[in-house]
């Protein structure tokens, strides 16, 4: 085994995702052969280092775990730290499946899907900004939007942490039929919004911007991976079509990326 920096090997062992670990290792909770480190950039073989993270130590698995749920509104996707009582995507998980964490998390308020997985290495693909995966929501306004406030939609939203990528954004009839919608509100207008980043609550802050009122917001899908005749409040373990789907997806991007291209100058679809 060769040697890989600390947190894409603790990324890899299910401990955390690849950024999460980061944040391990600077708050002190990882030791490397008995040395407590705190810098990034430190490479270690667990083949002959000894990695300990919170006392306990580090071990690597062959298979891993990939679940997705279908989130309603008023529950928490993520999953440890304070919950003030409120129920979690945790509860929602199969028998038996161990240490997970969601890959991209969506607000209390919002439904919708949440991968959760021990893979860090595939986490780290699908949420890292530079590999621009797609996110598909579909969100219910309260009226008809005008083609100006479409527009800036599409071509970006000024807010407080910055401007908006592209995004594509049309107006549909409904969901998909395999959406299975938990109750609440239905009327309104429909919108289909493919986003390919992830600031904080952005859809909502995006209509807001253009004086826009938000019902629902639902994720459907990431990249090839959708909600299909899942039903509320339920969870089920990837297909392997699915998860060879989700990996094809990003290792394209990782060789994309690799070659110096950017997926921002293709053309995007409107």
């Amino acid at each position: 085994m060769s040697e890989e920096r600390l947190q894409k090997v603790m990324a890899g062992a299910g401990v955390a995702s690849r950024r999460a670990s980061e944040k391990m290792i600077e708050a002190g909770r990882v030791s490397v052969n008995g040395r407590v480190v705190t810098e990034m950039g430190v490479k270690v073989d667990l083949s002959k280092d000894k990695v300990m993270v919170d006392g306990k130590p580090l071990r690597t698995s062959d298979r891993h775990v990939y679940v997705k749920v279908h989130k309603p509104k008023g529950m928490l996707s993520d999953i440890g730290g304070r919950t003030d009582g409120r129920p979690t995507v945790a509860d929602l998980l199969p028998p038996g499946v161990g240490r997970v964490f969601p890959v991209g998390r969506l607000d209390l308020n919002s439904e919708g899907l949440v991968l959760l997985t021990d893979d860090g290495e595939l986490a780290h693909r699908l949420t890292h900004p530079r590999y621009e995966h797609p996110k598909t929501y579909f969100v219910l306004i309260d009226t008809f939007p005008g083609e100006e406030a479409l527009n800036r939609l599409r071509n970006g939203v000024e807010l407080e942490t910055g401007r908006t990528a592209p995004a594509q954004v049309e107006v549909v009839d409904s969901p998909p039929a395999g959406l299975i919608l938990d109750e609440g509100y239905r009327r309104g207008t429909w919108l289909r919004i493919v986003l390919r980043e992830g600031k904080k609550r952005q859809i909502r802050h995006m209509i807001g911007a253009v004086d826009l009122f938000l019902h629902r917001l639902v994720r459907w899908s990431i990249g090839p991976l959708t909600l299909a005749q899942l039903p509320p409040s339920q969870s089920a373990h990837l297909a392997k079509g699915e998860l060879a789907s989700l990996r094809d997806m990003a290792e394209s991007k990782r060789k994309t990326r690799g070659t110096g291209r950017s997926s921002r100058s293709a053309p995007r679809r409107r």
